[in-house]
């Protein structure tokens, strides 16, 4: 299913490319390709093999693992590659020639740290990287941002910006597609508080807008994510999304319009610059809208471009942001596999967005059989009184089957509807059920949502959760030993709660790469960037965290249900030592616990796709048999 041939090739275009990365059964590292950008609306497009990781990797005997590439706008002739060892957060930095399809001799390259890098001109980066000690935060992230010419040593590069050992980074943005070219470092004080600083002649002059504010650089338009209310002139208010030319931007009276007003029951889910139109996309009780808004005088005017989608999810794609109205959108559901549509965003009879007219259109085929499976979306009551949405993925009218539960509830994250293939294949047509539940803590409902379960209200995201269990059980679609709970990473600290506060109500459970002992989270590689979601277990918070960490919450006297936790070696975010400690203390105390680490795949815990089918079907036998 991972490697078959017929799934959507999703592109980034650069110069006259449209650029893949693809792995499949003969090529499990993978390859960077490429095809003409008008030869791509084939149904089988010609691609050209820019760069084997699998040739790569057997000839300098590494587990590479591909992180992206950077490109050198407008013509796309030059491109940093990042490259991690099995999978880490860590890269390995090399500039690579597009024309002639070789890394480039003598050219950028970095070893092995977290580093962040963007192009300031063809001869210049902008980087934060790993220069020795001191040049790291706590959090083990850059807290340096240096010019490096071309030709020059890094160990020469003078320093722009340096920030704070307390703050989680210092990093960068770069806008060089249109015609005004836009620098920005950005200084992430804490993980949703940051500092905004324009590069210009003059130096660095700082972006007047509130700390907790998100930025996105486009041509000389600056827009900016509202998290908090903002009293101007005029009253912005949180999950907005307002607009001023960059350059006014360090202003005091910088002068803002409104391009998107956040209503209740609403929040925005993207939204996309093309070259003089933006594309909305909004999430409504977490299905997906879409719009289209022109600046029409001093103001955005919105028309809608596609009706509210049911229970499918709805993800946009810009094709040539600066030069071109044209967009993709890529729609599923838990039963629908991807859709893949592209639309021009100028009003052309017959080739408007939304009229039913698309460009063109690629799908992918079903990989499980769905006979007899609906979706349906539920609310449960939680501890507060709160409305708390979920949808139920099985067989019509289901009952007491076996359940899996999965959610996340942090950092901001919207579990929205998608087509996962190797659970409709393992879990859903064998006849089960599978739930996702959109609890507080993710951003489903806009910054207010997120917000209300932060820091001494996390356990307003538990009691969510344990809503929706509770609901699952009451309407009969399951029972307490039947339901089984899976999460990863904020999700693993999730269900790890779910194991110390009611063990009752769960079969099982399965706790991947998570975090477990939060009185130590924050000295373990990036987790002190985390304290703005959950604490400082140092000062007076570790009070209330205490009641979230389950490490500290297993009493040798109770009963536990079968517990999986899986986790990487390579893993340089959450360190694998929160699922081995976990493992062992309950094993110490006879407790049914059960263990699995892969030496590859970094926080994603998998590296390629067999390994990745190998931790699904893992869990996914592990709930076979212990839900029976």
């Amino acid at each position: 299913i991972l490697s078959a041939d017929d799934r959507l090739p999703l592109t980034t275009v650069a110069g006259n490319y449209r650029y893949n990365f693809w792995r499949d059964a003969d090529n499990p590292r993978g390859v960077w390709r490429r095809t003409p950008v008008s030869a791509y609306e084939a149904d089988e497009p010609p691609w050209e093999t820019v760069l084997d990781l699998d040739a790569l990797s057997t000839e300098e005997n590494e587990n590479w693992v591909f992180k992206g590439a950077d490109f050198l706008e407008p013509g796309g002739e030059r491109a940093l590659l990042s490259l991690s060892r099995g999978g880490a957060d860590a890269i390995v930095l090399r500039e690579f020639d597009l024309k002639g399809l070789r890394f480039v001799t003598g050219g950028f390259e970095l070893s092995e740290a977290k580093t962040w890098a963007n192009w300031f001109d063809r001869d210049t980066l902008l980087i934060g990287s790993d220069f020795g000690p001191g040049s790291l935060t706590d959090s083990g992230y850059p807290r340096q941002v240096r010019q490096w010419k071309r030709g020059t040593s890094i160990d020469k590069a003078p320093v722009l910006y340096e920030g704070d050992p307390g703050h989680v980074g210092v990093s960068h943005t770069t806008d060089l597609g249109g015609t005004m070219k836009t620098r920005i470092i950005v200084v992430a004080k804490t993980f949703y508080d940051s500092d905004y600083l324009l590069i210009g002649e003059d130096g660095l002059q700082p972006i007047r807008i509130p700390a907790s504010a998100d930025i996105d650089v486009h041509g000389e338009h600056l827009f900016v994510s509202l998290k908090e209310d903002w009293d101007r002139d005029a009253r912005f208010t949180a999950g907005s999304i307002i607009v001023t030319r960059t350059a006014d931007a360090v202003a005091e009276d910088a002068d803002y319009t409104v391009l998107y007003q956040a209503t209740p029951g609403a929040s925005l889910s993207q939204f996309v610059p093309l070259k003089n139109v933006v594309i909305l996309n909004e999430l409504v009780n977490v299905s997906n809208r879409l719009s289209i808004a022109r600046r029409i005088g001093n103001q955005w005017q919105r028309s809608m471009i596609d009706a509210q989608s049911g229970h499918l999810s709805i993800s946009v794609r810009p094709v040539q942001a600066h030069t071109s109205n044209r967009y993709q959108t890529v729609s599923t559901g838990f039963l629908t596999p991807p859709t893949l549509a592209e639309w021009s965003a100028d009003t052309k009879p017959g080739r408007a967005a939304g009229d039913g007219q698309p460009l063109f259109v690629k799908t992918s085929a079903a990989k499980f059989r769905t006979d007899g499976l609906t979706v349906a979306q539920y609310w449960a009551e939680s501890s507060d009184g709160t409305r708390v949405p979920y949808f139920q993925i099985g067989p019509q009218n289901a009952k007491n089957r076996p359940t899996i539960l999965y959610g996340y509830g942090g950092f901001e994250v919207s579990l929205r509807p998608r087509y996962v293939a190797t659970a409709g294949k393992a879990w859903l047509e064998p006849g089960n059920v599978w739930v996702w539940a959109n609890i507080r803590g993710g951003g489903e409902f806009g910054p207010g949502w997120h917000r209300a379960a932060l820091r001494d209200r996390r356990g307003l995201a538990y009691d969510d959760f344990i809503a929706v269990a509770e609901d699952l059980v009451a309407r009969g679609v399951t029972s307490p030993k039947r339901l089984g709970t899976t999460g990863g990473s904020n999700g693993g600290l999730l269900v790890g709660n779910m194991l110390t506060r009611r063990p009752d109500l769960f079969g099982a459970i399965v706790s991947q790469v998570p975090l477990l002992d939060m009185r130590r989270y924050h000295l373990l590689l990036a987790g002190a960037s985390w304290m703005d979601e959950y604490g400082d277990p140092d000062t007076a918070d570790w009070e209330y965290m205490r009641d979230f960490s389950p490490y500290h919450n297993l009493h040798k006297d109770r009963r536990y249900p079968p517990t999986l936790f899986t986790t990487s070696t390579r893993d340089d975010r959450v360190h694998p030592g929160h699922a081995r400690k976990m493992t062992a203390k309950m094993a110490a105390q006879g407790k049914p616990a059960y263990y699995y680490e892969n030496t590859e795949g970094g926080h994603a815990g998998a590296s390629d796709y067999q390994q990745r089918a190998f931790v699904s079907a893992l869990v996914y036998q592990f709930f076979t048999e212990m839900l029976d």
